[in-house]
């Protein structure tokens, strides 16, 4: 939705001018087929991306900005050869791979005829999936370059679950910005996507609890349902023990889930995808900036009852107890061992399907920083997204995600979420207002 002259446009789309291929510099790099880990086929072939939002930049114009991309992505991707590769099915085991041949990454020019500022950022539907454009299921990375009327800008890097998590996709568009502005990446900084350590291979024999076994459910339409769950102190730290932003948010949420939920069920639960990278001991140091997967989630169930009439400190202490609960080292280990005895399945988590108890799941990005400067100044957003397939579309759980403004001048975070209606309308409902809607002015746009 766009508004021009005070009038709601709903008309406007993006034009696709340019679609091209560009391919890494290093001809020393052989073609070479990449099996992913064990950790990876947890996420599924599921299309994510990083969506970035820039201003009218202060020198230079959108065909500077192509420029750019066009005369930097060859040595990038000499750093990140596999995102110039497809992704594709092993004939033998049917799981995905990907071949690493330089084929090429996707750079792909758009133009829309509305101004940033005036699109409505309130849901995702009318900005973000609008302005990206569908790009191949093989595609291990499709980067995707939109101008519009007010001279600002859309970069989005579109890839795929399988190659990345989380932390993974943000060192992407990290490194790309060093790269952009310096010419070099420090060698603290370089990806690591070497999937052959002792840490992703199972043991033998397999080994795991029964625990981690209820914990996942294969992902098929027969063992999914479609139903809809029916209907203080503010200060969510305390002495010797405060919380951080992450786990005070996830309180919050607690407490408005259980509330909704009211007497419909007796308990409710939480789910956190936790990144394992600052977790795991016994990992090597080249994990840090591995571009793989290494995430996991942690869930906690508890009687409505009890979270509504527990203060938020308490409940963000049950959060903060939750996420450090796990030995995550040896979780991740029968991680490993789990998906070896069940590869040739799709399996969910079982709490995302909506069986057993109401779940709200939270993913933050607000620990990862992430530099969006590669030499027009800063994204004023930077948010993940999520293509859902089909059968995810059906999915029973709330989800909320946190990404970090990436500027941080204030400290806010700007949060998305697939809520239920009752959930969402208690958020909004709430006198405190935490959660504001999402406005061109708050990010930026509007000149004042």
């Amino acid at each position: 939705m766009a508004v021009v002259n005070g009038i709601i446009n709903d008309d406007w789309q993006v034009r696709v001018v340019s679609r091209r291929l560009v391919q890494a510099s290093d001809s020393s790099v052989k073609p070479h087929v990449l099996a992913v880990s064990n950790l990876d086929l947890i996420s599924q072939t599921m299309q994510n991306s990083m969506f970035c939002i820039y201003p009218r930049p202060p020198t230079g114009d959108f065909n500077t900005v192509i420029a750019a991309f066009e005369a930097g992505l060859p040595c990038f991707l000499d750093h990140f050869f596999p995102f110039a590769g497809r992704i594709a099915t092993d004939p033998s085991s049917g799981l995905p791979e990907i071949h690493c041949n330089n084929h090429g990454t996707e750079l792909l020019v758009g133009e829309a005829d509305v101004a940033l500022a005036s699109i409505d950022y309130g849901t995702m539907t009318t900005s973000v999936r609008r302005v990206q454009q569908p790009y191949g299921e093989d595609m291990a990375l499709s980067v995707q370059l939109v101008s519009f009327a007010c001279g600002g800008f859309t970069v989005a890097w579109c890839t795929n679950h399988v190659l990345v998590d989380g932390s993974a996709l943000s060192l992407l568009v990290d490194s790309w910005s060093a790269l952009a502005r310096s010419g070099t990446l420090a060698a603290d900084r370089r990806p690591n996507h070497d999937r052959s350590s002792v840490f992703f291979r199972p043991r033998a024999p397999p080994s795991y609890s029964d625990s981690l076994d209820e914990a996942f459910t294969p992902l098929d339409a027969e063992r999914q349902i479609n139903v809809l769950t029916a209907e203080q102190s503010f200060a969510a730290s305390r002495e010797g023990a405060r919380a951080t932003r992450v786990q005070a948010v996830s309180a919050y949420l607690w407490k408005a889930l259980a509330g909704v939920v009211g007497t419909a069920d007796a308990r409710c639960r939480m789910q956190w995808w936790v990144n394992g990278r600052p977790r795991l001991s016994a990992a090597p140091a080249a994990i840090r900036n591995y571009i793989g997967n290494v995430a996991t989630t942690v869930i906690r169930e508890a009687c409505v009852e009890e979270v509504q009439r527990m203060a938020l400190p308490d409940v963000a202490a049950m959060v903060r107890e939750a996420i450090a609960a796990p030995a995550y080292d040896e979780h991740f280990l029968e991680l490993v061992d789990w998906v070896e005895e069940h590869k040739t399945q799709r399996f969910v988590e079982t709490a995302s399907l909506g069986l057993g108890s109401p779940t709200v799941g939270v993913t933050s990005f607000a620990s990862f920083k992430i530099d969006t400067d590669f030499g027009f100044g800063c994204a004023v957003m930077a948010m993940p997204t999520t293509t859902p397939t089909a059968s995810v579309k059906r999915l029973c759980s709330g989800f909320f995600q946190i990404a970090a403004r990436p500027h941080d001048d204030d400290g806010s975070w700007i949060a998305s979420a697939f809520l239920w209606p009752r959930l969402a309308a208690a958020l909004q409902s709430d006198v405190t207002r935490i959660f504001k809607p999402l406005t061109a002015e708050y990010l930026g746009l509007i000149s004042s």
